[in-house]
């Protein structure tokens, strides 16, 4: 399973900072209040949001080079995790941002801070704290997500352990294996997530 492993992760560290990326521009422009951006943005979310994720990656993989858009298995699963998780994770940034007080913003314009730089100096370190143990739970879905790109031939764990299985014919012992590896990361990842939240905390209390 370690071919399988070796894309599993580069796939979710990837596809999961694209949509942080995509998730911060999306909920800074809802916050904003920008006309015409703001209901592309809705427009967005909404789409993916509203949608299966099997059905996003075959409308990308398959679907596309109907039109003359080819791309490889690799690409095609980050992009469809990246805009799928950002669709989830820009909201949860949108409602950190409008969990910070308005003082904070007009108190930023105040001290002589423009509009921008009291958004990422002021409003939004206070937000992603804020947004910090959700977007923790997102990561840890997409890590168990990822066994989806095998339906678009990515050779992620799943599909190797498939490939294995066609072999042996072993398939309750290789899928309680592979189930095992994927508890075992989401462990992981949920006791890193409990020492983010002891850590943020601890900030916290030392700001105030």
């Amino acid at each position: 399973l370690i071919p399988g492993l070796t894309v599993t992760i580069p796939l979710t560290i990837i596809a999961f900072s694209l949509a942080l990326v995509i998730a911060v521009v999306v909920a800074l422009i809802q916050f904003a209040n920008i006309r015409g951006l703001k209901q592309i943005a809705r427009f967005y979310i909404w789409i993916f949001r509203g949608t299966p994720l099997l059905v996003q990656l075959y409308v990308i993989f398959f679907g596309l080079p109907k039109i003359g858009i080819v791309m490889d298995p690799f690409p095609a699963a980050v992009l469809v995790f990246s805009l799928n998780e950002g669709a989830y994770c820009a909201e949860t940034v949108r409602a950190a941002l409008e969990s910070v007080p308005r003082g904070q913003l007009e108190a930023g314009q105040c001290a002589g801070l423009s509009y921008l730089q009291t958004i990422f100096r002021i409003v939004l370190p206070q937000a992603m704290r804020t947004a910090f143990p959700p977007l923790a739970n997102s990561l840890i879905s997409m890590v168990k997500d990822t066994s989806l790109a095998a339906n678009i031939t990515v050779t992620e764990m799943l599909m190797v352990t498939q490939r294995i299985i066609a072999r042996t014919y072993e398939p309750l012992i290789l899928y309680i294996e592979v189930g095992l590896m994927y508890l075992i990361f989401s462990t992981v990842l949920t006791k890193l997530q409990s020492i983010g939240e002891k850590k943020l905390r601890y900030y916290g209390r030392k700001e105030a």
